[in-house]
């Protein structure tokens, strides 16, 4: 009995092994392919899609779907208008008379299809800051300045009097969370940590807790901020993430681009005038980017040199990070980490 079993169980084993072969054999025997115009694929582009069948195997229809959603494609191409920037799957499921329908994919990345506009800055006042601050995050809330500040054992969450360096209100982390940045929403400030894939919400008026989160999809905690309706967060990739403020899950993202690059290591950010302007990390030069919130296109990049070099030198001093646009004076403020000074400032295209 037990020779029979085995002798059936191989049988099976064999039966499967060659009907899925041969599903796989016609699988390899097919190939998609994307070109267009250029060597990059760019935003508005259309690109040509085909399915390559050196067998001549009878294709009875062919459905693509764009990222899982389904998509129509006419004459073999495909416009790429309103699609977000970044990287993107193509699949084709391919029916071959009665057999089941195969799947073969593709991906490709889009970039945006112009250059940004160069933006450099002028200084309407200059304010003291903590030298001791190394400042991850940096928001206004009725005139008032809150800034988040990092490194295990000294990040803090603080409104400040930004004309006199003043703290009302602090609340340290706990010695384990180096904090990152903060954003304030609907009465309540969200504040990330770096590695420790949690978050927290307090009160904004008396600094209670009120609730503590994690984050579901992305790695690390950089910049946040907000439009109003929801949170945007950076986590040191490429992708900025959209959540639910009252779930806390990243429910989207978005990749940078420009038209050339992706760009990473996305810091604190700031929303103003449905743009996300944001600092960068370690970068050759002390710049901020402007980003379409709705499909990564870096639009803007703001050329901060010369700040660093005017606050007080010291063995301690890092990267210019902080930017916070104040709704009362309609302007714009960005310091840096153990930097002395918060500068007031105008930001103008070159």
């Amino acid at each position: 009995m037990r020779t029979h079993k085995i002798l059936i169980i191989s049988f099976l084993s064999v039966f499967a092994l060659s009907c899925n072969g041969k599903h796989a054999t016609k699988k390899n025997r097919l190939s998609l392919e994307i070109t267009s115009e250029n060597k990059n694929i760019h935003l508005n582009d259309e690109i040509k899609l085909a399915i390559k069948n050196p067998k001549q195997l009878d294709i009875s229809s062919v459905d693509y779907t764009l990222n899982g959603n389904p998509i129509n494609v006419t004459s073999n191409k495909l416009q790429l208008t309103d699609v977000k920037l970044g990287k993107h799957l193509l699949e084709a499921h391919i029916n071959i008379n009665d057999d089941e329908p195969i799947k073969i994919s593709k991906s490709f990345i889009v970039f945006n299809n112009t250059a940004p506009k160069i933006y450099t800055y002028k200084i309407l006042n200059e304010y003291p800051h903590d030298i001791e601050a190394f400042t991850q995050g940096l928001e206004f809330y009725n005139d008032t300045l809150y800034e988040g500040t990092g490194r295990r054992g000294l990040s803090k969450l603080m409104k400040i009097d930004y004309k006199t360096g003043e703290v009302y209100k602090e609340i340290k982390l706990a010695n384990s969370y180096f904090g990152e940045g903060i954003s304030i929403l609907n009465d309540k400030v969200y504040q990330l940590t770096w590695e420790s894939k949690t978050g927290f919400v307090y009160d904004v008026d008396n600094f209670k807790k009120l609730e503590t989160f994690t984050y579901n999809a992305s790695k690390e905690g950089w910049g946040l901020c907000n439009d109003g309706q929801q949170l945007y967060k950076s986590d040191g990739t490429e992708r900025i993430w959209t959540l639910n403020p009252e779930t806390l899950q990243e429910e989207n993202h978005i990749e940078v681009y420009t038209n050339k690059a992706k760009l990473q290591k996305i810091n604190e950010l700031e929303f103003v005038n449905n743009k996300i302007y944001a600092n960068t990390w370690q970068f050759e030069k002390e710049v901020g980017v402007i980003i379409n919130p709705e499909n990564g296109a870096v639009e803007g990049v703001i050329d901060f040199s010369g700040l660093k070099e005017k606050v007080k030198q010291h063995a301690g001093l890092d990267v210019l990070n902080g930017i916070a646009y104040n709704p009362s004076t309609r302007t714009f403020f960005v310091t840096g980490k153990k930097w002395n000074k918060l500068f007031e400032v105008e930001i103008l295209e070159k």
